[in-house]
């Protein structure tokens, strides 16, 4: 750090984001993306605005903001959209955290959340996960803060019922819960709907994951409309023109485009299933991820020997050293073609220790 680097910032630990090499080509089953391009229609609307870039894009975000409120059943004023799901989560914790108001989250989550209070100056609690790395809702109810959970989670891809979601919301209105939703389209029930019941409740989504556009950075949050009020009252005084006009087109056109959409989640969850199976075959262990990736072990090999004798191979996936799951990977689910290459290369390595 240079001699200027502010005080406030001098234990600031910032998020690691997956690797992105280019010393070779990989298969790439480290971040998270889909494997899969954006829809015709998202690039072609984004390609379409590329020639009136010298002008500033809307900052309402009027018609995307329209189009993502009727998709999830709510009004115009319950949505804001942002440049990622991660700066909506950022103004959560700007608005809904101070030295009286903590943030609140579970130890193994989105790594974020940590660098969020960190970065925001606010005090934070980690909640540990059961044994089972399920996430115990009681354990939150009588804890006064904001609450923060990635539904399904991460790296975990273990996922809460609305039903457990809305006990947690309801056991104290004055205080704020925020839903991460990120990995929602992957085979679990969206959260969304109680935020038209409870003014407590955000829940926030992004274009990143099941609609291909992880490049475009584009998010959104659905709450009650005096929610949503402070949380542009946080964007415009931070960066109105979060969204940029070929990002905001790309959305719209990924909305349009409904059946490529879910085709593509239906794909990705055939994938995970196929993975779940054969990585079992091979004696791992693996977690109940509804989530577009699985989060495996074997005791024959350790997590961190495997990620590295995978990546020597070609193959990305993400370690974390963290003592509770340093003997698992997390495995984004790619092609049909890229999971068989990968379980191909996991067998070959794991006949190669025998």
């Amino acid at each position: 750090m240079s001699k200027f680097f502010s005080e406030k910032y001098k234990n600031l630990t910032p998020y690691v984001p997956g690797e992105q090499p280019k010393e070779r080509e990989y298969i790439k089953l480290n971040t998270n993306e889909s494997p899969f391009p954006p829809s015709e229609s998202a690039i072609k609307l984004s390609c379409e605005q590329a020639e009136k870039l010298y002008l500033y894009p809307d900052p309402d975000c009027k018609e995307l903001t329209a189009a993502v409120a009727n998709i999830n059943g709510v009004e115009f004023d319950n949505v804001i959209l942002t440049n990622g799901s991660d700066e909506v989560l950022n103004f959560a914790f700007m608005a809904y955290c101070d030295k009286n108001t903590p943030a609140i989250f579970p130890n193994i989550s989105y790594g974020f959340y940590k660098v969020f209070a960190e970065i925001n100056g606010v005090p934070y609690e980690e909640i540990p996960l059961r044994s089972d790395f399920t996430i115990d809702v009681d354990e939150y109810i009588n804890r006064k803060g904001t609450v923060f959970i990635a539904n399904p989670n991460a790296p975990t891809g273990i996922a809460l019922t609305v039903s457990e979601i809305e006990r947690l919301v309801k056991s104290d209105r004055n205080r704020i819960v925020v839903i991460d939703e990120a990995y929602v389209d992957f085979g679990w029930e969206s959260a969304v709907p109680l935020t038209n019941k409870y003014d407590n409740l955000i829940v926030t989504q992004t274009f990143s994951k099941s609609r291909s556009m992880a490049g475009a950075r584009l998010g959104f949050g659905i709450a009650d409309k005096s929610i949503i009020n402070d949380l542009i009252t946080i964007k415009y005084s931070t960066n109105p023109y979060n969204v940029n006009r070929m990002t905001a087109a790309a959305g719209l056109g990924a909305i349009n485009d409904k059946k490529y959409f879910s085709d593509n989640c239906k794909k990705i969850i055939e994938n995970r299933e196929y993975t779940v199976k054969s990585l079992k075959d091979l004696g791992f262990t693996l977690t109940n991820s509804y989530a577009n990736f699985v989060f495996a072990k074997t005791d024959k090999i350790s997590g961190k020997d495997l990620y590295l004798k995978l990546k020597e191979r070609g193959v990305l996936v993400r370690h974390f050293d963290k003592p509770e799951i340093k003997e698992y990977n997390r495995i984004t689910i790619g092609s049909f073609e890229q999971m068989q290459k990968f379980i191909n290369i996991v067998r070959d390595i794991l006949e190669e220790i025998k």
